[in-house]
């Protein structure tokens, strides 16, 4: 019945012209078409269609049935006689049809799909197909055979079959908007986050990326043939172009790599990148050109928009080629050996500075990466301190493995630099493990600076002594410069009102800090320098001068560190354990009840748990203000031995 049908449509149809056509007649073509295909009339469907008398109606309505056709391969996958009818009507319909309207429509289709079904069709409308009429001698091998023949004799695929053979006139608009689609919908697949992920590819995603590609790959390679630079063809890489940032950016800024060796040669979304890289290369921005023109006030980018939008849009897609490029090594053999690695860290900055500002675990991971690739390129204390005026500079990691690359961050800069830096994180950091970081890193750099200035004097003098100029380097970590970085070390930041127990990895630091300083110094060394009219030429080297070139100027400050620091700290301590002790009272009491209490701790309500595990954690906060109060006690007892000692 339904083929009669579309029989007696087509048969009044004939005796019109094209421009004679009604809407109607569309709608019933399509109606008619779409019944065959339920009732499983394929077989005849695909020789009405093939008939050469029907070949203008099918031009301006058979693009309709490509919609209908593609569910029907979706919803039937399974390898049978009617699904080779499915492809070879594909095949006719797309050498028959009107190209524009056959475009629009596969568009339409990709657009459709959600979950799963994105990877099936994007996967089923670019599978490669051979660009003329197979027949059904062909199909008859069976599914497999022939399309492993097709793949063998093609030379496209089904929407760039349309746009290269049919579309010339309108190419580069086309082809955007088939990447814009595809990659739109590509964009809303999970991106695999392990190998495991990667290997099952369960959405498809790593497939979809391969495909996808190879659509690429002709337009590409006919950018690269064109020596005659047409509008055109500056249209269309314009269109490629948008279309590799816009991949750099999803999936490749979100993927999880593995370490580069041969084996991840094979991994499909390294794969895609190197072939993103590669296509970039290709149409005349290979990654070389932007790290010369970075920074200057040509041009980066021929396209207007590209220029305007770079540090919007793209910047997202810049950091994530330079972690391809720097960290993964992909295309790295591009660059010039005569750049420095200050340099290449200087350009890989801002792009550091993009990732570490991302929230997602994967893409802060890359941030650290890329900045530990461009700091192991340097030797240690190389830094110019002069780098951190740049922002991004201070843009520096502050968690997990952050912590490790900070400390490698700081080992590369100059003295200068880790004081500017240190300064920096104290002002701006709020987080007592992260202080506690830098302020043990401070007392480093005080014990190198005093080590590295005795040594030099006994190299110098080793028969006799006078009063010296320090070195312009160790200057950063001792005397008045260290002074005022102690000022913000030694201090409680809300005076004795201060919550001791979350910031007390900052506070046992700085205890710390202060006995070594305590330890180091001699009261009478901070009072004047060593005087050598005192000293006999030949005089042998004594502690009192050692000490006296140790100078922290500790001691003139003594009086400042204990106003602002030693004193709050002891009212805090004896506020905060009063209070934990009658916590800790109350939680016994409502044990004998053994009913669920509630506990402040630190202004905030610890939520209900049973009594015990409350005394637990009450106990441990009592025990860490014994620890702060046995450390504060010792440090006052060598204040004190030092003083007596000296009067």
């Amino acid at each position: 019945m339904a083929v009669e049908e579309l029989q007696s449509i087509i048969k009044r149809c004939q005796i019109l012209e094209e421009q004679d056509f009604k809407e109607e007649d569309f709608g019933l073509f399509q109606l008619a078409g779409q019944r065959c295909l339920d009732e499983g009339h394929i077989d005849q469907l695909v020789e009405i269609i093939q008939n050469e008398k029907n070949k203008v109606i099918v031009k301006n309505m058979g693009w309709n049935l490509v919609g209908p056709v593609v569910r029907c391969l979706l919803w039937n996958d399974k390898e049978d006689d009617k699904r080779k009818y499915y492809f070879l009507m594909l095949d006719v319909l797309v050498k028959l049809c009107n190209p524009k309207e056959l475009l629009l429509g596969l568009l339409e289709l990709i657009e459709e799909p959600s979950g799963k079904q994105i990877s099936q069709i994007i996967l089923l409308l670019l599978q490669p197909l051979q660009t003329g009429y197979c027949s059904p001698v062909r199909w008859e091998l069976g599914l497999g055979a022939a399309e492993a023949l097709l793949k063998k004799e093609t030379v496209g695929n089904l929407v760039s079959v349309l746009v290269i053979q049919k579309l010339r006139k309108n190419k580069a608009y086309s082809v955007g908007l088939a990447l814009s689609t595809l990659w739109s919908q590509l964009s809303l697949l999970p991106v695999p986050c392990s190998e495991e992920q990667v290997r099952a590819d369960d959405h498809g995603l790593c497939r979809c990326c391969k495909a996808l590609t190879e659509f690429a790959q002709p337009f590409v390679e006919e950018v690269t043939a064109d020596k005659e630079n047409s509008m055109e063809n500056e249209k269309l890489k314009d269109e490629l172009l948008k279309f590799c940032f816009k991949s750099l950016k999803c999936p490749l800024l979100t993927a999880q790599f593995p370490e580069p060796s041969e084996e991840a040669g094979n991994d499909p979304l390294r794969c895609f990148a190197s072939e993103i890289i590669g296509f970039l290369s290709a149409i005349g921005y290979p990654f070389p050109k932007m790290i010369f023109n970075h920074g200057r006030k040509k041009k980066t980018w021929d396209y207007l928009e590209f220029e305007e939008e770079e540090h919007k849009q793209l910047s997202d897609s810049l950091a994530s080629l330079a972690y391809l490029v720097f960290v993964q090594g992909i295309s790295i053999d591009q660059l010039p050996m005569v750049l420095s690695p200050s340099y290449l860290l200087q350009f890989n900055m801002g792009h550091i500075q993009v990732l570490l500002q991302r929230t997602e675990e994967s893409v802060f991971s890359k941030g650290l990466d890329l900045l530990e690739n461009g700091l192991l390129r340097l030797e240690d204390n190389s830094l110019l301190h002069q780098y951190l005026e740049i922002k991004s500079f201070l843009t520096v990691p502050q968690r997990k493995k952050g912590l490790a690359v900070l400390q490698l961050y700081i080992n590369k800069l100059e003295s200068q630099g880790k004081y500017t830096l240190f300064r920096c994180l104290l002002n701006t950091s709020n987080h007592s493990g992260v202080e506690a970081f830098i302020i043990q890193n401070i007392k480093n750099q005080i014990d190198v600076s005093l080590k590295e200035f005795i040594s030099l004097l006994f190299k110098m003098f080793p028969n006799f002594h006078f009063a010296f100029q320090r070195t312009h380097d160790n200057k950063w970590f001792t005397g008045p410069q260290l002074i005022s970085l102690l000022d913000l070390v030694l201090l409680l930041p809300e005076g004795a009102e201060t919550d001791l127990l979350q910031n007390s990895d900052r506070i046992m630091a700085s205890l710390n800090l202060l006995r070594y300083l305590v330890i180091k110094d001699n009261e009478n060394d901070n009072q004047h320098m060593f005087n050598p009219s005192r000293q006999s030429v030949n005089a042998e080297p004594n502690n009192s001068f050692i000490n006296s070139s140790e100078q922290t100027g500790l001691w003139t400050e003594l009086e400042k560190i204990e106003k602002n620091f030693l004193k709050p700290l002891h009212i805090g301590l004896n506020m905060s354990k009063a209070h934990y002790e009658a916590e800790i009272k109350n939680s016994q009491e409502v044990q004998k009840s053994k009913d669920l209490c509630s506990v402040t701790v630190g202004g905030e309500e610890i939520p209900n748990m049973p009594p015990e595990m409350q005394l637990k954690v009450l106990h441990s906060a009592l025990f860490t203000f014994d620890l702060i109060e046995s450390v504060l006690a010792r440090v006052e007892e060598l204040i004190e031995m030092k003083t007596k000692s000296t009067l």
